[in-house]
């Protein structure tokens, strides 16, 4: 499937929008926001300047020791200023012969600057509001609820030249969340509490489309499956305004009790 998008989207030409440096709205994240695979970002999807719009389509693909989870979905850029998203999860669980859907839309505007231009880091604030399709193992393990709004603040900065002549990329995002594994398993537990989480990314740029960089996101343990925090290794490639292709080493430690979930990702995202 993630083939067959990038044939597609490598072939369609743009229709709105081209005004941003290459690169410089990130990739698409998981969730459905532009960020990095894990952690949103401040930039807005797409290529969209204050006087431009831009649509996004993506697909996504992480495959760790027991778990799969595969997310497909689109965002849209008004004026550089708000962007829009949607996306659908689908988990699988082999173990249970079962699979966990959950949709998600969020939203995101921002406050203040440019990754590039502006002197100060850019500043977003955005939500993502998610729910089950159905809510059963979630219940069962524990969750309070089958759906639930997280909030983040993002800021981003791009320095130029800043590592011995490579370009430097940095965000962090703060979220408040009760969420239970990004809310496939629900919405908080017998341990929740009010939940402000960190997360962070930082990447160089090898070259003008060519970025190598990690990823860290606090989790939560609401449910006490022993959920721990996710890291990754990535490597993104953007060889025009058209196309971002995605890969990374994943390490999400304990996911339902299952121990030691590593495994690779893979997403392609298209900008029209």
């Amino acid at each position: 499937m993630l083939y067959s998008l990038f044939l597609l989207l490598t072939s369609v030409p743009s229709i709105a929008s081209s005004g941003k440096l290459l690169a410089t709205p990130g990739v698409s994240q998981i969730e459905g926001s532009a960020g990095g695979g894990i952690v949103p970002w401040a930039q807005l999807a797409g290529y969209a300047s204050e006087d431009e719009f831009s649509v996004n389509g993506f697909c996504s693909r992480a495959d760790v020791t027991d778990y799969t989870l595969d997310v497909c979905g689109a965002q849209l850029n008004v004026f550089n200023r708000v962007e829009l998203s949607y996306a659908q999860q689908r988990f699988d669980v082999p173990a249970l012969d079962a699979e966990i859907e959950q949709s998600i839309t969020g939203a995101k505007i921002r406050l203040y600057g440019d990754i590039v231009y502006s002197d100060w880091p850019q500043l977003s604030l955005g939500l993502q509001h998610k729910s089950l399709d159905d809510g059963t193992i979630a219940t069962l393990v524990g969750a309070e609820d089958t759906s639930g709004t997280d909030y983040y603040l993002a800021a981003s900065k791009l320095h130029l030249g800043a590592i011995v002549g490579y370009n430097w990329f940095w965000n962090v995002t703060t979220r408040y969340s009760k969420a239970n594994q990004l809310g496939l398993l629900g919405y908080g537990g017998e341990n929740a509490n009010t939940k402000v989480l960190f997360e962070g990314s930082t990447a160089v740029f090898l070259s003008r489309d060519l970025a190598i960089g990690i990823e860290y996101r606090q989790k939560a343990n609401n449910l006490n499956l022993g959920e721990q925090d996710w890291k990754d290794l990535f490597v993104a490639w953007m060889p025009n305004k058209h196309v971002s292709v995605t890969a990374a080493y994943l390490d999400l430690g304990s996911i339902a009790g299952a121990d030691d979930q590593t495994g690779w990702y893979l997403s392609v995202t298209g900008y029209w």
